[in-house]
Parts: structure tokens; C-alpha cells; sequence
């Protein structure tokens, strides 16, 4: 038998604070054989970053310390290399692309020099070399002009060309093993299949041994070949896809297959069972007819040519009360924008958005009072959304006080938005800090609810948590809609949360609606080529379901 390329043995890392050492990663062994890529999951906390970290010699804290085990890299113990050894391993040996490229790019810093700079470094090249060896890479990882790329900034990138670059810079130094952490949990479907497939791609032609970190088991059930399963620090269950797939022998493995979202089993949400006829008589709650929204981009003092890009196209819409409606596309498809038409967050180029009869362009004071009033906006990021200083009571209290609640009335209040979120009511004296996404997000919920809304526009609210919380918020939100008659816009590129919680979807493309139907028609029978490419590159649980990373030319390679 082969020896493994990187073996991890009886590994613990412990927190050395005040008191008795706390452990973080507890006896963990696991093997990465040349050429496999290894599909390390749990959720949010339970170890997975850190043990990479460990083996890279990163650990976040001087307070964190690995007391006891080793980690081999062709025989190598990692744990005993100096620093300057490390520093040789690093980039070298083993390279690492992160969750979220924007905050590992340096953004004064040409992308491709980001790039040259690890080759100089490891490789002694010379700045033309390093440049040459640089282009090749991006080309390699999928940017159409490299040569003129090379020269970009990463704020001229979108998305998921920011994370090629990533991934590019991961590869200048040619390491054997890819540590990639959550690596597209950010991207939408489409551009989440390509980066994928660049992987797998990179495996066949390079032979790179992979490490895919992420909570998604149906990106680990299309690209791994191995899986091991991490929970508070220590790893439950471990084995080859198939066979950890479809027969778990650890509850916690069962549990995370059974949060997955998989398109082709479940529950498809039912139509609202408000009858036509009833329907016919009410008046929507939300009308929007031919909207446009556009901006104006580029030009300034010695650089005159602005030109102006439509974001939102003809858009026309009905939402009756009651309604639970998906909205999804790729980045850029413009579900942010029309979101923010709608809440008078950016203005209208032309067309009309009427909310309970009030018209936004017509009458903007008062539609505007109408919609602070009756309508909230749930946000992606549920930690950045919330005031850092601020207590959860003092949050929820703020917007109570705000929107007219009796002073004596605010404890009280606050805590039946406790209740209602499913949260102790001790959670109104701490803070963000001091929380999971999940409960931060929880909190966001329950200051939309403060305004007692009749809509709530969730704008891609679950993209970046773990699909046990992902599926226990939207388990929230349907319980919610139903006890309170909530009128639901659930913005996502998730489209297997949107087929699960919405009665219609809308899909967009380049600002304008290309389909639009019941949940039921558009996942069964998609009209258009788009839509079906959206739900063909939804990663499914099925271990034997090829990866489709379609081709659409919705993400620009750069501004």
C-alpha cells in the first residue's frame, strides 16, 4: 500500500487561557493520499479550519498550542519544523485559497503581481520570468486575456474571478496539496459548478491532492473521493464517499445528510391554498410595472466617458399578501437591485412600484412612510448587520422605540420577538460577538419583526451559514409566514432553499424576469435554457450525479 502524502496522527490542539487547557481538536487522524482530494465537513465550529490551520503552522492565537500528535508530510513531522521551515512548506508544499477572496487579495495590489510575487519568492525568478509564470497561471485557471489581467486590481473582478485569482496564487509556487476552505459558499450556483470543475480540472492535469473544507455535502458528494466528518473538534466518521453517503454510521453524519437541500427528493412547497377566487377579489400587495433602474458608471475630470448600465430591465411583477416568492439568478442578475427599488433604498429610472396602493414615484413621501413602516429587509451577512455594541435588547429596543412602541411596553415586547425567533429571552443581554451566524441571524429576523411588517425581503439571508442552520432559519421563516400572514421576497442563488420554502419563483437574467411560475412547473419543466442550467448546476447529494458547470456569459471576466 502507498504511503499517504499527509498523514495527521492523534493530533490535539487546546486554548490556554485562564484555568485548565480547553480542547479544539481533539485525537484527530486522517490521511491525504497523492492526487485525492479529501472532503473534510461540519458545521460552523467544530474544527475543520483549524486543523488545516494547525497543519500549516497558522494557528489564529498564540494562546493555541498543538500538545500532542504529528503531522507527516512525506514522512516529515510538521509539528517539530522551525519557522523557517514552515515558511519553505507554505506555499511551496502546501498552498491554501480561502472562504472569502476580497479580504486575502490586497486591494493597492495588481492581481498578477500578487501572483509573481509567491514564484520570486520560492522559485528566485526574476521579475520577467516571475511575470511570464504568472500569465501562464492565469490562464490556466480560466481568465480569458491573462496578459491585460495581469494588470487588473481585484475590485475590477467579480466574484468568482476574484476567487480563480485566489486559487492562481494558491498554485504560483506549484504545491502538491490545495488546502481550500469553504472556497465558493459565497458564489452562486453557476459560478460555485466552474470553480469545481477547476478544481477537479487542476487534480487530472497537475496532480494536486486536495483538502475541500466546506458544510456542503453535495459539493463533497460531486468532487471528493473520501470523506471525513468533523464535530466539536473531533472527527466521527470517516470513509470513501459512497460508502459514508449512503450508509452513515454516525447520527451526526446522518443529521448533516438529511439538512441538504437536494433538489430531486423532498417536499416541493404547495401553492398558496388561497382560492382563484379569492385571489381575484384581493389587491396585490405589491405591484411593480416595467421597471427600470439605471446607474451611471466610469468617466471623471480627465477620464470623460461615463456610460450608463441598466440593472433592472422592464421588470413587472404582482405580490399578492400572503405570497412566498423566490427570486434567483446569478451574481449580477440584478435581485439586489430590484430589491432595494422596491424598499425606495435607490432610485427608479422609469416604471412604477406600488405598495398597498401607494405609489413610490407618485407619491414618495408617503409611500415611503408606508413602506418604513410596513415592510423590513433581512440581511446576508447576520453579523455585520448588527450593531457590535450594541445588546440584542438594545437593537430590538432601538427599532421599537423608533417605530412608537410605549416605553413600558419595550421589555415585554422584546421578548416575544425572543419567542418568536425561537431564542432564550437571556440572549436580550448579549452581544454579536458572543453568538453563532445562526443566532445572529435569528436576531435579524426578530428586528424585521419589531415593525410588525406584512413584507419581509430576505436578500440571500442564509448564504453563508451551515445548511443545519440553513434549513433551521428557513424552517423559521415558513413557521413564521404561516402564524403571522407574512408576505415573503426570498432573494437566494440557492435554488434548492428556494424550491423547498417559496410557492413561486422569478428567475432573473441581466435584469430582467426570464421565468417566472409555480415552484412545482419551473423545478419540474424549466422553460428556458437559463433556468435549467441554474438548477443543473445545483450540487446534489448523489454521489453518481455528474458536476454540470454550465456556460452562460452572465459573469463578466472583469469591469
Amino acid at each position: 500500500m502507498t504511503a499517504p502524502l499527509l498523514s495527521i496522527r492523534d493530533l490535539v490542539v487546546n486554548f490556554h487561557g485562564q484555568g485548565a487547557p480547553r480542547t479544539l481538536i481533539d485525537h484527530v487522524s486522517v490521511d491525504l493520499a497523492e492526487g485525492e482530494i479529501l472532503g473534510l465537513v461540519g458545521e460552523s465550529g467544530s474544527g475543520k479550519s483549524l486543523l488545516c490551520r494547525a497543519v500549516m503552522g497558522l494557528l489564529p492565537s498564540r494562546r493555541l498550542m498543538i500538545d500532542g500528535g504529528l503531522v507527516a508530510l512525506w514522512g516529515r513531522d510538521l509539528v517539530k519544523a522551525s519557522p523557517a521551515d514552515m515558511l519553505a512548506v507554505r506555499g511551496r508544499e502546501i498552498g491554501m485559497i480561502f472562504q472569502n477572496p476580497t479580504s486575502h487579495l490586497d486591494p493597492v495590489m495588481k492581481i498578477g503581481d500578487q501572483i509573481a510575487e509567491g514564484i520570486r519568492f520560492h522559485q528566485g525568478a526574476s521579475a520577467r520570468e516571475a511575470r511570464e509564470a504568472a500569465v501562464e497561471i492565469l490562464r490556466q485557471v480560466g481568465f480569458p486575456d491573462p496578459a491585460r489581467q495581469y494588470d487588473n486590481y481585484p475590485h475590477e473582478f467579480s466574484g468568482g474571478m476574484r476567487q480563480r485569482a485566489m486559487i492562481a496564487a494558491a498554485l504560483s509556487c506549484r504545491p502538491k496539496i490545495l488546502i481550500a476552505d469553504e472556497p465558493t459558499t459565497a458564489l452562486d450556483v453557476t459560478i460555485q459548478a466552474q470553480i469545481l470543475e477547476l478544481l477537479l480540472d487542476l487534480r487530472e492535469r497537475l496532480g494536486l491532492s486536495v483538502i475541500l473544507i466546506t458544510h456542503d455535502l453535495g459539493i463533497v458528494a460531486q468532487t471528493c473521493d473520501r470523506i471525513a466528518v468533523m464535530r466539536d473538534g473531533k472527527l466521527v466518521e470517516q470513509g470513501p464517499k459512497r460508502q459514508v453517503l449512503r450508509a452513515p454510521k454516525h447520527d451526526y453524519t446522518r443529521m448533516l445528510i438529511g439538512s441538504h437541500p437536494s433538489l430531486p427528493a423532498g417536499n416541493i412547497a404547495k401553492p398558496c391554498n388561497v382560492g382563484p377566487a379569492v385571489r381575484q377579489k384581493e389587491r396585490p400587495l405589491l405591484e411593480i410595472d416595467d421597471l427600470h433602474v439605471r446607474f451611471d458608471t466610469g468617466g471623471s475630470l480627465f477620464r470623460p466617458g461615463r456610460k450608463t448600465v441598466s440593472a433592472v430591465k422592464g421588470v413587472s411583477l404582482q405580490v399578492m399578501p400572503g405570497d412566498a416568492i423566490g427570486i434567483v439568478g446569478e451574481s449580477g442578475s440584478g435581485k439586489s437591485t430590484l430589491a432595494r427599488a422596491i424598499l425606495g433604498l435607490v432610485p427608479l429610472s422609469s416604471g412604477h412600484i406600488a405598495f398597498d396602493g401607494v405609489d413610490i414615484a407618485q407619491q414618495p413621501r408617503k409611500a415611503l412612510a408606508k413602506l418604513r413602516r410596513e415592510t423590513a429587509m433581512v440581511f446576508q451577512d447576520p453579523l455585520n448587520a448588527l450593531n457590535p455594541r450594541l445588546t440584542v435588547g438594545e437593537t430590538l429596543g432601538e427599532v421599537l422605540k423608533i417605530h412608537g412602541t410605549p416605553v413600558a411596553e419595550i421589555p415585554g415586547r422584546i421578548n416575544e420577538l425572543l419567542d418568536l425567533v425561537h431564542l432564550g429571552r437571556e440572549f436580550a443581554g448579549r452581544k454579536p460577538r458572543s453568538m453563532s451566524g445562526g443566532q445572529c441571524q435569528r436576531v435579524g429576523i426578530a428586528r424585521a419583526l419589531a415593525v410588525n411588517p406584512r413584507l419581509i425581503i430576505a436578500d440571500e439571508c442564509v448564504a453563508a451559514l451551515d445548511v443545519t442552520i440553513q434549513k433551521q432559519i428557513v424552517d423559521l421563516f415558513a413557521e413564521l409566514k404561516a402564524r403571522m400572514n407574512l408576505t415573503l421576497l426570498f432573494i437566494a442563488h440557492d435554488l434548492a432553499i428556494v424550491r423547498n420554502l417559496c410557492e413561486r419563483v422569478l428567475v432573473m437574467y441581466h435584469g430582467e424576469i426570464v421565468e417566472e411560475g409555480l415552484s412545482a412547473d419551473i423545478f419540474a419543466r424549466p422553460q428556458r435554457p437559463y433556468t435549467a442550467a441554474l438548477i443543473d448546476a445545483v450540487p446534489d447529494i448523489d454521489p453518481d450525479k455528474k458536476l454540470l458547470a454550465p456556460k452562460t456569459d452572465v459573469e463578466p471576466a472583469a469591469a
